[in-house]
C-alpha cells in the first residue's frame, strides 16, 4: 500500500490496489440499481402508463403525456447534480452516494404502490410527476459521485479500465429491468400485467436498495478528497471564511458558483458532447419499445426479448472502450464512437420497420455496441476536466445537462415526428444531427487522460492560465 507523502493518506488511488476491487464493486452495484429504477419508468411509460394515468387523452396523446412525465426526471437531474454535488464537494463522496441511492429506491417503490387514474383521479398523475422528479434528483447525484469514487481511487494509468466498472452499471441496470419486465410479461396474462403485474418490478427495487446500501457502507472516503481535505485544514481553509481552497470547507464559495464562473465552457461543451449518446440510448430502448409495440404491432414480449439479446453488445463495448481509453486517450475513443454511431443512427429505425427479427436484432445490437464505445470512457473523462474542489459538481452537472436534451426531449420529439410523417425514419436524421453537434463539442474539449487528480490543475475557461493548463495537461490527441 503506497503512502502519499504530502498528505499522509494511504489509499489505492495513490499508488496501491488494496480495496480498489471493493470500490469498483460499490460503484457498479449502486449505479446498476439506480439505473434499474430509472429505466423501469421508461419501460412502463412505453407499455402501460399512458392508459393507467392518462386514459382520457387517446393513444398518441397519452403516450406523449407519459413521456412528458418521463422527461421530468431529466430536468431534475441537473438539480440533483448541483444539490448532491454541493455536499459531495464539501463533505465527501461516500455519504452523498448513500443518500442518492435511498432517494431513488424509495421513489421507485412508491411508483409501484401509486393508484391509477381510476382510483385517485388527477392526483395520480400529479403524484407520479413528483415521484419521477425525485428519481431524477437521486440519479443526478448518483453518477457524478460514483464516477469520482472510482476515478479518485484508481491508478492514473488504469483510470479508464476501473471507471469501466461504473459504466457497466447502466448496462446491467437496463438489462435487469428488461429481463424482469419480460419475465413478468410472460408469467401473466396481458390483462393482469396491465392491471397490476407491471408494479412488481417497481416493488422489487426495495430489495435491491438494501443490497446497494450494504455494499456502499463498507467503503471509505476517496483518498484524493481526503488528501485535499487535510491540505485545506493544514492551511486553515476549513471554516475560515475564504473562497479558495481544495475540496472542503464550509466557508468556501458555493461549488456551483465556482463551476459557472470558472468552468462554464467545459460544462457546455461536455454536455453537448454527451447529448447524442443519451438520445441514442433512450430512442433505441424506451422509444423503440413504444413505437414497435404500439404502432408496428410487434408483441411486447418479442421486442423485450430482442432488446435483451442485444444488450451484451453494449456491455462488451463499454468494457473494451473504457480500457482502450487508457492507451488511446479519452477524447479520441469517445470521438470514434460518436462518429460511427451517428452513421448507424440512419439505419436504426428503417431496420426496425422491416419487422424482420434478424434485422431488428442487428439494428439494436449495433446501436448498443457503438453507444458503448462512446460512453465507456466518460466516467474517467469528465472527472479529469475539473479540479478536486469542484469535481463532483462539475462532472455531475455536465453529465446530467447532456441528458436534458438527449434523454428528456428526444422521445417526445420522436413521438411527434413519427405521428407527423408516419414513419420513424426522420428520427434517425435527428440523431445524426445531434451526432454532428457532439463531434464539434468534443473537438473543442481538451484531453487530460491519466492526469494527476491530486493536483489542482486550475482548468478554468478564461484567462491565459486556464488556456496554458489545457495546452499542457493530460495526453495529446
Amino acid at each position: 500500500m503506497a503512502i502519499d507523502t504530502a498528505s499522509g493518506v494511504r489509499g489505492p488511488g495513490l499508488g496501491g490496489t488494496e480495496g480498489l476491487g471493493r470500490v469498483a464493486a460499490a460503484a457498479f452495484v449502486g449505479t446498476a440499481i439506480e439505473y434499474y429504477d430509472f429505466f423501469l419508468y421508461g419501460m412502463a411509460a412505453a407499455l402501460v402508463f399512458g392508459r393507467e394515468y392518462f386514459p382520457a387523452l387517446g393513444p398518441v396523446n397519452a403516450l406523449l403525456a407519459a413521456f412528458s412525465v418521463y422527461a421530468v426526471a431529466f430536468v431534475a437531474r441537473p438539480v440533483g447534480a448541483v444539490v448532491f454535488g454541493h455536499f459531495g464537494d464539501r463533505l465527501g463522496r461516500k455519504a452523498v452516494l448513500v443518500v442518492s441511492l435511498l432517494l431513488m429506491g424509495l421513489s421507485t417503490t412508491a411508483v409501484g404502490l401509486l393508484p391509477g387514474y381510476g382510483r385517485w383521479g388527477v392526483w395520480a398523475p400529479l403524484v407520479l410527476v413528483v415521484l419521477r422528479f425525485c428519481q431524477g434528483l437521486g440519479l443526478g447525484g448518483e453518477w457524478g459521485g460514483a464516477a469520482l469514487l472510482v476515478a479518485e481511487y484508481a491508478p492514473p494509468g488504469r483510470r479508464g479500465r476501473y471507471s469501466g466498472y461504473l459504466q457497466l452499471g447502466p448496462c446491467a441496470g437496463s438489462t435487469l429491468a428488461t429481463a424482469v419486465f419480460l419475465v413478468v410479461s410472460l408469467s401473466l396474462p396481458a390483462r393482469e400485467f396491465a392491471s397490476w403485474g407491471w408494479r412488481l418490478p417497481f416493488l422489487g427495487s426495495l430489495l435491491l436498495v438494501g443490497v446497494g446500501l450494504f455494499v456502499r457502507l463498507r467503503i471509505a472516503e476517496t483518498p484524493v478528497f481526503a488528501a485535499a481535505e487535510r491540505a485545506a485544514t493544514a492551511v486553515g481553509e476549513f471554516g475560515a471564511g475564504g473562497e479558495s481552497g481544495a475540496s472542503g470547507g464550509r466557508g468556501r464559495a458555493l461549488p456551483i458558483r465556482a463551476v459557472l464562473r470558472e468552468h462554464w465552457r467545459t460544462v457546455l461543451l461536455g454536455s453537448g458532447a454527451l447529448c447524442f449518446g443519451y438520445a441514442l440510448y433512450y430512442l433505441g430502448s424506451t422509444y423503440a419499445l413504444a413505437y414497435v409495440t404500439g404502432q408496428l404491432g410487434v408483441p411486447q414480449t418479442v421486442m423485450l426479448a430482442l432488446q435483451l439479446l442485444a444488450a451484451p453488445a453494449g456491455a462488451l463495448a463499454v468494457w473494451y472502450s473504457a480500457g482502450a481509453s487508457d492507451r488511446w486517450g479519452r477524447r479520441r475513443t469517445v470521438l470514434l464512437g460518436t462518429v460511427l454511431a451517428s452513421c448507424w443512427s440512419l439505419l436504426l429505425f428503417p431496420a426496425l420497420e422491416t419487422l424482420r427479427p434478424e434485422l431488428m436484432l442487428l439494428a439494436l445490437a449495433g446501436a448498443g455496441l457503438l453507444q458503448g464505445v462512446l460512453l465507456g470512457p466518460v466516467a474517467a473523462y469528465l472527472p479529469e476536466l475539473f479540479p478536486t474542489r469542484v469535481r463532483y459538481t462539475g462532472a455531475a452537472l455536465t453529465y446530467n445537462l447532456g441528458g436534458v436534451v438527449g434523454g428528456g426531449t428526444a422521445p417526445l420529439l420522436a413521438t411527434r415526428m413519427t405521428a407527423a410523417y408516419g414513419t420513424a425514419a426522420p428520427v434517425g436524421w435527428y440523431l445524426a444531427g445531434l451526432g454532428v453537434v457532439a463531434v464539434l463539442c468534443l473537438l473543442a474539449l481538451p484531453d487530460r487522460s491519466g492526469c494527476d487528480l491530486t493536483v489542482e490543475h486550475g482548468l478554468g475557461d478564461g484567462g491565459p492560465a486556464g488556456r496554458a493548463a489545457v495546452a499542457s495537461g493530460g495526453a495529446a490527441v
